[in-house]
């Protein structure tokens, strides 16, 4: 049963062909919507779609095309968030779909993109079974007080409450983790890319995460501000008089790395910048990464393991050194010769705590998912 998986993010639009659950997969693709690049395979062009997610999953199965392997039996979508209904993969009928089009305020800048996809994908295969895998689930069962906020019951009840995010990321990383350090039930991922969070695992289930009712809470991100004080956005709102459409734009769009450097999102080109706002906005974001880290420690009652993920996790290693210089204290230490390669195992010897790299690849664990539902519920 061939699968598809297409995982189409605010800024990217990757994809995977994969002929079972555990099997690697026997194709994968990436476009880069700000570059207008697509890596189709071992190629590499020039795609003119700007930040069109339709276009850009167009051309992207057509390049798939090219591979000659038919269509697809199944195409598993990444789904940005849940809600409170949607708490493990479902297949795509048009219920669901006009329940997944309810929660687009919840997630302006993915979910709008998500839904492109499935358009796009939908009249490319008809035939196809369609699944959403949401990256909200992996948290779907955290204990009550990770999950509700100070707030009267009955806004709980109506579904304002903690979700937490990039669930495939963190539960593709669990899965790794597990296999590699079976022993290491208390560990914290830190997903840090064009959006960042931190998940705390207990028996490498999730208790915790540093996003709650929207991918803007918690930790600093590309273009999104994190944690803010309500009473700012109240501010903002009221006394300044700023229009919703603006003030969502500035919080998802305008914040973040890009807002406190005035320069780039990206932290590459900030790493490599003399610029001080630069620096200012990589201290920024260290400052609460480390915070963040040493919070879920303490949910935790300690680590076993510290997993990085994600572009930035994945690839700056000065982010990854000053990070576990200053988490020190809970017994982890890293080889510098190790994270200067971007080695897998980054842990020193002597390290009370491993330190790992895990490469993201929310694709084979929405593969996983899919081939899971629908095993369990065959078409007639």
């Amino acid at each position: 049963m061939a699968l598809l998986a297409l995982n189409a993010g605010s800024a990217s639009l990757k994809a995977g062909w994969f002929d079972a659950a555990d099997a690697p997969s026997r194709w994968r693709a990436q476009v880069d919507l700000a570059r207008g690049e697509l890596r189709a395979g071992d190629a590499v062009r020039a795609c003119a779609v700007g930040t069109d997610v339709a276009g850009a999953t167009d051309q992207l199965l057509a390049a798939l095309s090219g591979e000659r392997f038919g269509a697809p039996a199944v195409v598993a979508h990444r789904i940005v968030h849940g809600g409170p209904r949607f708490t493990a993969a479902v297949e795509i009928d048009a219920a669901t779909e006009a329940a997944l089009r309810d929660l687009v305020s919840l997630a302006p800048l993915h979910q709008p993109a998500n839904l492109a996809a499935l358009a796009a994908a939908r009249a490319a295969f008809p035939a196809a079974r369609h699944v959403a895998c949401f990256d909200t689930a992996f948290h779907a069962h955290w204990p009550d007080a990770a999950r509700r906020f100070a707030l009267p019951r009955r806004l709980h009840d109506a579904g304002i409450r903690r979700y937490g995010f990039h669930g495939l990321a963190h539960a593709h990383a669990a899965r790794r983790l597990r296999a590699a350090l079976p022993h290491a039930r208390r560990a914290v991922v830190a997903h840090l890319g064009g959006g960042s969070s931190l998940c705390a695992l207990a028996g490498f289930a999730s208790v915790d995460a540093s996003m709650g009712y929207s991918a803007l809470d918690g930790l600093p991100m590309g273009t999104r501000c994190g944690a803010l004080d309500a009473g700012a956005v109240l501010d903002l709102a009221g006394p300044r008089g700023m229009p919703l459409a603006d003030l969502q734009r500035l919080l998802y769009r305008e914040s973040g790395l890009l807002g406190v450097s005035g320069l780039s999102a990206d932290m590459r080109v900030l790493l490599e910048s003399d610029a001080i706002a630069a620096r200012e906005a990589v201290d920024l974001y260290v400052h609460h990464l480390i915070r963040g880290v040493g919070a879920m420690a303490a949910t935790l009652g300690g680590i076993d393991a510290l997993v990085f993920s994600g572009g930035i996790g994945e690839h700056a290693a000065p982010i990854r050194a000053v990070a576990c210089a200053r988490l020190g204290f809970l017994g982890l230490a890293i080889d510098p010769a190790a994270n200067a390669a971007h080695a897998e195992v980054l842990e020193a010897d002597g390290s009370q705590v491993a330190v790992r790299i895990v490469a993201c690849d929310e694709e084979s664990e929405m593969a996983r998912e899919a081939f899971a539902l629908l095993q369990a519920a065959p078409r007639d």
